[in-house]
């Protein structure tokens, strides 16, 4: 019998390029408050973001091979060698699309596994972020094959600049093509309480936004709940042993 998938959590971004500091002073002030998931940021704010965070249970998560991927899978590694020293426990890197799309596997695998071995060999966790939006289905299944060969331990969709529709569709593929190997994270543009629970029902582990304070309350508050509907009673779990 396979283990019914933990409710979806929530990840808050601050990873524009004219994040400040002040601006993550704000972030992890919400990020604390409605006690999320994550917090991702540029890479210059996570020394700064770990400290804050340090006595919490929240992931400080930045960004590797940003935005685009391209860079050779060394650059990517000594990305992630420093994310791990300033204290980031989440790396999710972007996918070299362009080798993929010239049938080169071998140098997609490598430089997947430049970032995944670095992270797992700190206790981080590795994320691929697919950018599904600019790739057909079939490119998508063969980035998805390699990043489980690699050790990735989620997929996410997109660099976080994608509108929320178009986000749960994209997250509602990665689920169809990854079923239980890898987690899927759904990283967009939502401002409505409505697209948060769309991208849930395509079944992700996480929702990955640039949270207002009003629209993290709202789906913080409507995830416990879900959970809360979805936990078996005593009485539930009686019938069952019985």
């Amino acid at each position: 019998m396979t283990a019914p998938r933990r409710p979806a959590r929530l990840e808050h971004r601050l990873t524009r390029p004219t994040a400040s500091l002040a601006e993550l002073d704000a972030a992890i002030a919400l990020v604390l408050e409605h006690d999320l998931a994550s917090l991702a940021v540029s890479p210059w704010l996570v020394r700064a973001a770990a400290r804050r965070l340090a006595r919490s249970p929240i992931r400080v998560a930045t960004l590797i091979g940003f935005p685009h991927g391209g860079g050779v899978a060394a650059v990517k590694a000594f990305e992630a060698s420093k994310a791990l020293e300033d204290g980031a426990t989440q790396l999710d890197f972007v996918l070299n699309a362009g080798a993929l799309v010239s049938g080169d596997e071998m140098v997609v695998l490598n430089d997947m596994l430049a970032v995944v071995e670095m992270a797992h060999s700190g206790l981080a966790v590795a994320g691929l972020i697919v950018q599904t939006g600019a790739l057909d289905e079939e490119l998508i299944r063969r980035a998805c094959r390699l990043a489980a060969r690699a050790g990735v331990d989620s997929v996410v969709t997109s660099c976080g600049d994608d509108p929320a529709a178009a986000t749960a569709q994209q997250a509602g593929l990665l689920r169809r093509v990854v079923g239980d190997q890898l987690e899927v994270t759904a990283a967009g543009e939502f401002t409505d309480l409505s697209e948060v629970m769309a991208a849930v029902a395509a079944g992700v582990d996480r929702v990955s936004a640039s949270f207002s304070p009003d629209l993290a309350a709202a789906a913080t508050a409507w995830l416990h709940e879900s959970a809360a509907r979805a936990r078996p009673s005593l009485a539930d779990l009686g019938a069952a042993v019985g």
